[in-house]
């Protein structure tokens, strides 16, 4: 199917990752120019902009929590292209190790909102600010199924998702639709957001080893397999595509194969004397 992508720019933040990874790709398909962002490994995103064929990528490294980072990423996307059509705001972080909130320090939880929250802010308002001259663009967000259900011994994680796949996003649809109008010609600036589940990636592949977790979380689920990194790619691109999604915005999709949330007690934990 025609995305109508082709020659489209877009800039991928976190694209060092799993999922940034198969993004890419995913968008190197459709025969996008792409700008790949890294933090802390860019020698990945360098290894992955030379596997890619059909497109011109450009590699692009900053600490997304401070605004002068975040303006030399737009602005290097900006001399070498001269535009950015979409933002894939997919950079974050997240504390492997379960910590409840009574022993979550201060420092975890500040240091996880600037990473997803604050950071997305900065490039969304720098994205704004390009859209307000280009009077056109999209942005996908990247949230979480942990916004979504909650997720015990990770509230600084699912509390910052939560705040990207409900308030922001549904704020932002309403903003940028003025800055970037519909018109006869254009399907107007939209703004979505993509909320992962369990999905096999190099930050929890040490987690999904183990056959008991897989049965755990996969009992949650419609469809009771964990996701691939590429299940979360297509929804992005179905997404930034103005012919294939023109219509949509302020919309939070979860791929997480029909999720309901996650158990609070194992079976054998209940008391079904008292239950």
């Amino acid at each position: 199917m025609n995305t109508d992508l082709q020659g489209r720019t877009v800039l991928i933040t976190g694209a060092s990752g799993g999922i940034g990874h198969a993004i890419a790709r995913a968008f190197a398909a459709e025969g996008t120019h792409l700008v790949l962002h890294a933090h802390r490994h860019r020698a990945r995103a360098d290894e992955l902009a030379g596997t890619l064929t059909g497109t011109d990528a450009l590699v692009v490294s900053g600490d997304l929590r401070r605004e002068a980072a975040v303006h030399r990423v737009f602005a290097a996307a900006q001399r070498r292209f001269g535009a950015v059509d979409v933002l894939v705001a997919n950079a974050g972080a997240w504390e492997n190790r379960d910590i409840p909130v009574h022993r979550m320090s201060l420092r975890q939880w500040q240091g996880t909102f600037a990473a997803v929250l604050t950071s997305g802010f900065l490039c969304v308002r720098e994205f704004f600010r390009l859209v307000q001259r280009q009077r056109r663009g999209s942005v996908v967000l990247i949230g979480s199924t942990a916004g979504v259900f909650g997720e015990a011994g990770h509230v600084d994680y699912a509390s910052a998702k939560a705040a990207v796949a409900f308030g922001l996003t549904r704020t932002l649809k309403n903003e940028l639709a003025r800055l970037a109008p519909h018109t006869p010609e254009y399907c107007g600036g939209r703004v979505n957001c993509v909320c992962p589940g369990w999905t096999v990636v190099p930050r929890t592949a040490y987690r999904l080893d183990d056959p008991e977790t897989v049965r755990r979380v996969t009992a949650t689920m419609a469809l009771p397999k964990i996701g691939r990194a590429d299940d979360v790619a297509h929804a992005v691109v179905f997404l930034a595509s103005d012919r294939l999604a023109g219509h949509v915005t302020g919309q939070t999709l979860v791929v997480a194969g029909g999720m309901e949330g996650r158990w609070l007690w194992r079976p054998e934990e209940v008391n079904t004397d008292i239950a």
